[in-house]
């Protein structure tokens, strides 16, 4: 079936898709696909018991993403910024913010703070050279 998600709540990983005037529940571990779920994504499902099962987008399938993220900005955050994470925070990846604060902040207190920042520099270099190009939701960069 085809619908699309009227709401989901990333706290209990559950949320609601509407399909011909018909609501199904899902969870996340339902979930196929590689972005997260957002309201009003458009989605292909399998209906089993009142509920959404093997739940897919399928704007990937209709159209190509759009790119909205630019790729030098990232690559300028990642060469000024990179060892507190802003380049990816840029790009929508925020548990990777995190593990960069946390792994800087270590390598800051065990007196390897020039590795924490070669890490972002390094970075920089992959976004210039294409090897690091699509945002948190697979969008190639501008």
């Amino acid at each position: 079936m085809i619908g699309h998600i009227e709401s989901y709540d990333p706290e209990t990983q559950t949320g609601v898709i509407k399909s011909e005037d018909k609501f199904f529940a899902f969870h996340i571990d339902d979930w196929v696909a590689q972005a997260p779920p957002e309201q009003d994504d458009d989605v292909r499902f399998e209906e089993m018991d009142a509920s959404a099962k093997k739940v897919d987008l399928i704007g990937a399938y209709l159209e190509k993403p759009e790119a909205v993220k630019y790729k030098y900005v990232a690559a300028i955050l990642a060469l000024l910024f990179g060892s507190l994470g802003l380049h990816r925070l840029y790009l929508g990846q925020y548990l990777l913010v995190l593990r960069q604060l946390a792994i800087t902040a270590v390598f800051g207190l065990t007196g390897f703070l020039p590795i924490a920042l070669a890490w972002g520099f390094i970075e920089g270099f992959l976004i210039i050279a294409g090897h690091i190009n699509k945002d948190a939701k697979g969008r190639p960069f501008k």
